[in-house]
């Protein structure tokens, strides 16, 4: 779409000022985190409104124009990236928290609005939103809606589809759609809302989500633990898991830790030094709790799972300890990560981690491994550095050989290639190895049914259909 009258058209949808074709805007607004794909979209277009969001679409409609949805475009999946000349749709401006419901313990919240704005607006009303995650100060409920995000506290809370009690939608027929109106029980056939969570704004846009709260946990304590090696870190969780009601599991490597400790800003959490490292955390609520996880990890390093250990006193140390895990994505960017986000059940986690760890160093030995992640629900992001001899593009076009053998270990452990990112077009092409033909066939329809004229984020999860 480069025609001008079709921008004087699409500026009549919005306010003055709300449609961007400068260079910059084209830039920022047409990528995410991911760096596979060069942005090249036709225009960036701001909607205020429902009405607005309504216009657009048909407007797309009828002039056969892609749209790509944006919100803090903090994806590593390539699912926010405009390649193809589409009008990015940004929903920066519908950020308002627009009614909260202190009975219902819901907010109803619209697309724009930032991930942390909305967990801070639960803390001032002594309740917690759960969902969080190391972007959470710029990615966006809509974003997190269309990617089912994660994050750190699944292995307690789940992802954000738990949390969705409600949305309207824009379909891409342009219809407005009121999904499941934030009822707990609702048996009346399909649960649209659940085909659009998860679904990276290939069927449509939400417009408008009614987002669960939760009460807010109390006295958070976190314990890092060393281990002497991957397959401790198992029993470590069963352990503490069959006494205790954890809030996160996570797990990191001696690498991870290395980069993030050279950054010179967060404390080593103790002397010793362990290959893998686990972050679990807790509620306090009583001493008997703390007592009990003292004792479980006595128990621990009795039987030679922990080498050393550290539990957290105060805010201050619980903050410090999570930053050994939320700072290693930042800290490795430096090294252009080639990123992979896959998942299998818990138990198959230390055979899958090998055998994924043998086949990178077998024939790339030159390829530095970072491993960490959600160990305590089965998400694992393996993390290959970018060697300096190698230009970004060779690099890549290793690491999609790399792919191949990955996710052909993924396949064979019935897990998923990706756990919390979404497929978008980074993974779009290795989707049959955790979807079966039938099933994606099943998901084109679907698509078909909601977007029938192809305009709604095309060439995401699956490519584009002639």
């Amino acid at each position: 779409m480069t025609h001008p009258a079709l921008i004087d058209e699409l500026k009549t949808l919005v306010e003055p000022g709300k449609v961007l074709t400068d260079a910059d805007s084209l830039e920022a607004f047409g990528k995410d985190w991911t760096k596979h794909f060069a942005p090249a979209p036709t225009a960036i277009v701001f909607p205020k409104t429902i009405e607005q969001v309504q216009a657009i679409v048909r407007w797309a409609n009828e002039r056969h124009v892609a749209l790509t949805p944006s919100g803090g475009r903090t994806g590593l999946s390539a699912a926010a990236v405009a390649a193809n000349g589409e009008v990015v749709v940004s929903f920066d401006y519908m950020n308002q928290i627009v009614e909260f419901n202190e009975f219902d313990r819901t907010v109803i919240c619209q697309p724009g609005v930032v991930t942390a704005q909305l967990q801070n607006y639960a803390e001032e009303r002594g309740l917690y939103y759960p969902v969080d995650f190391a972007s959470a100060g710029s990615s966006q409920i809509g974003g997190n809606i269309g990617t089912n995000a994660g994050g750190i506290k699944v292995i307690r809370y789940g992802m954000t589809r738990n949390w969705v009690a409600g949305l309207k939608v824009v379909t891409g027929k342009g219809d407005v759609l009121e999904l499941n109106k934030a009822l707990t029980k609702n048996a009346t056939g399909y649960d649209l809302r659940q085909l659009f969570i998860g679904a990276e704004g290939t069927l449509g846009f939400v417009v408008e989500a009614t987002m669960r709260l939760d009460r807010a946990p109390k006295n958070l304590t976190a314990m890092v633990l060393g281990t002497a090696d991957f397959d401790s870190i198992m029993p470590v969780l069963h352990a503490f898991q069959s006494k205790l009601d954890l809030t996160a599991f996570e797990f990191f490597s001696d690498k991870a830790l290395a980069k993030v400790m050279g950054r010179g800003d967060v404390p080593a959490p103790f002397e010793s030094d362990c290959p893998f490292y686990a972050l679990l955390e807790f509620e306090a609520t009583t001493e008997e709790v703390s007592d009990a996880a003292l004792e479980i990890f006595e128990h621990c390093v009795e039987q030679g799972w922990v080498v050393d250990g550290v539990m957290s006193q105060s805010e201050q140390q619980l903050q410090n300890l999570w930053k050994l895990r939320e700072y290693i994505s930042e800290t490795i960017s430096h090294w252009t990560p080639y990123k992979n986000d896959i998942s299998v059940t818990v138990s198959k986690v230390p055979a899958f981690l090998r055998e994924v760890d043998a086949i990178v160093g077998e024939y790339y030995p030159d390829f530095e491994i970072v491993w960490f992640g959600h160990i305590g629900d089965g998400n694992l992001h393996l993390n290959i550095l970018k060697p300096e001899n190698l230009s970004k593009d060779e690099f890549f076009a290793k690491c999609a050989t790399v792919n191949k053998w990955v996710f052909e270990i993924v396949q064979k452990y019935n897990g998923s290639i990706s756990a919390e990112h979404g497929v978008g077009m980074t993974k779009r092409d290795y989707l049959t190895y955790s979807r079966s033909p039938e099933e994606i066939e099943y998901m084109k329809a679907v698509k078909a049914v909601f977007d029938p004229n192809g305009i709604m984020n095309p060439g995401k999860i699956f490519p584009v259909q002639s």
